[in-house]
């Protein structure tokens, strides 16, 4: 099972902040990503390149190694002013 987490915008425009999904033998976020995609349009907000990801509370790349039972979050780029 892992755990996907969706913070700030991204999470308002998906209208969900988080949800399991079985760990299907997937070996990095992007494929995470690619599974998502591919089951509904209002994941298509996943696939700008800004979006940003962390794993298990690291911010990571999309090609980064996702194992049963991490945790991934999506969010858009943090700016401060």
């Amino acid at each position: 099972m892992i755990k996907i987490r969706f913070f700030a915008s991204l999470r308002e425009r998906l209208d969900i902040s988080s949800i399991d999904i079985e760990y299907a033998g997937q070996h990095d976020v992007q494929q995470v990503m690619d599974s998502l995609i591919n089951t509904h349009e209002k994941w298509h907000a996943l696939a700008e390149q800004d979006v940003l990801v962390a794993i298990n509370q690291t911010l990571s790349g999309k090609d980064c190694a996702v194992n049963d039972g991490d945790e991934i979050a999506f969010f858009p780029p943090v700016t401060g002013g």
